[in-house]
């Protein structure tokens, strides 16, 4: 009799490839695995064949690379979403499209079930298993990381006696996980969030001390808040993001270190490197000060920090983002323009901007020559602009001689 199918996300490390066996052990199921290159910078092919060396009855392998970076990436940048204003959302963005992707496969080949291999203490976890929920209620979704008690030693005798070949390299003390829109390192030394990073906690940029002594420069072209050229040439998204990840990297641009509150309750250390996350969102936010009005500016600030908490909290799937990102395509219509970044010893500071939709007007702007500002309707609009205060004042906080009871900060008739 043929037994279920279910679809489990594959990394080829060792949680993932003891799953497959203890699934099929478990709950009676046959293993198909599926990998995604979201530019994490392995060999999705060479880890497809080992699931199939491991006990996987099918092993697929997807490039998603263009997929994330236009559907999930340029979105939360057009969104200016940087979740308690720091961290870009690089897993975060990844696990719903993996997640979906899963439910595709799941779909294809009409497996019962989707299992992953996250904790029950991370937010990856919540990504999943909402998303799973969502798009296909009816899956039966499997965690062995939250349902067995095994210590790593045991996961190794458990490969060995299965025949699972298990990498002999020295074990990370960190957990790492990455893709092209970000790194992220946690655990070992950096659970003391006293302690600073250590050299080896990072990989894709330079210590800033020790980055070149001249600045590099770098111009970005943005056509409705997405970039869509890199220094006068047209460039794809993903190639233009591995370019910039390599020039940040280089002069130490990118390393966020963020004391995080967890979607599960807990404060978590977290250590980011993401470049080219770190140059284009300080890119685009300058471009939008130059083409967006003071109100629509304002107001976007309050959209981006509910985007980047529904990005973190596994919301993506969700009406309010369909909605929320109607705001943000409209709101970007007009962004449109060149940026112009200097890197240097870790920093990224936008030194030019310039748009034809620019609601910057030197002509009003300038104390020179050409100054078109109407000076003497200054008067008049203070007065109108302080109307309201000064009635109130009169009326009500200085009547009687009454003061203004500010901490500090005698009132008028009180002396000093």
């Amino acid at each position: 009799m043929p037994r279920d199918k279910v679809i489990l996300a594959y990394s080829g490390g060792l949680d993932t490839s003891v799953m497959v066996p203890w699934i099929g052990e478990k709950y009676n199921m046959d293993v198909i695995t599926f990998t995604v290159d979201l530019g994490q910078g392995e060999d999705i092919e060479r880890i497809k064949q080992k699931a199939l060396k491991t006990g996987a009855v099918d092993a697929v392998a997807q490039d998603a690379r263009n997929l994330f970076v236009d559907h999930f990436v340029w979105p939360a940048l057009m969104a200016g979403a940087l979740y308690e204003g720091k961290y870009p959302l690089a897993t975060a963005l990844g696990r719903p499209l993996i997640a979906k992707l899963m439910v595709d496969e799941a779909h294809n080949h009409q497996a019962k079930a989707v299992a992953h291999g996250c904790t029950g203490k991370g937010n990856d976890q919540v990504r999943f298993d909402v998303t799973f929920q969502t798009l296909d209620p009816s899956l039966k979704i499997i965690a062995p990381v939250r349902e067995w008690k095994m210590t790593r030693d045991e996961e190794i005798k458990f490969a060995a006696k299965h025949g699972i070949p298990v990498e002999a390299t020295k074990e990370s003390p960190y957990s790492i996980d990455q893709n092209l829109w970000g790194r992220s390192c946690e655990a070992g030394v950096l659970e003391d969030p006293w302690d600073e990073p250590p050299a080896d906690a990072f990989a894709w940029t330079v210590d800033p001390v020790k980055a070149p002594n001249e600045p590099e420069y770098v111009e970005i072209e943005f056509k409705h808040g997405v970039p869509i050229a890199l220094n006068g040439k047209p460039t794809d998204g993903v190639p233009l993001i591995d370019q910039l990840n390599k020039i940040g990297g280089r002069h130490g641009v990118g390393r966020i270190d963020h004391v995080e509150n967890r979607l599960v309750g807990i404060k978590s250390r977290e250590l980011y490197e993401a470049p080219a996350a770190v140059i284009l969102h300080d890119a685009h936010q300058e471009l939008e000060f130059l083409c967006l009005s003071k109100q629509a500016h304002r107001f976007k600030t309050f959209v981006a920090q509910e985007y980047a908490d529904l990005v973190y909290n596994g919301l993506w799937f969700s009406a309010f983002h369909l909605d929320l990102f109607q705001f943000v395509a409209n709101n970007q219509r007009f962004v449109d323009g060149l940026v112009r970044v200097k890197l240097l010893k870790g920093k990224a500071t936008v030194v030019g901007r310039k748009s034809e939709n620019s609601l910057y007007s030197k002509k009003l702007a300038t104390y020179e020559t050409g100054d078109q500002f109407d000076h003497e309707a200054a008067k008049g609009f203070i007065r109108l602009h302080g109307l309201g205060q000064q009635t109130q004042a009169q009326r009500q906080l200085l009547k009687g001689g009454k003061g203004f009871d500010l901490p500090g900060l005698p009132g008028p008739n009180r002396g000093s």
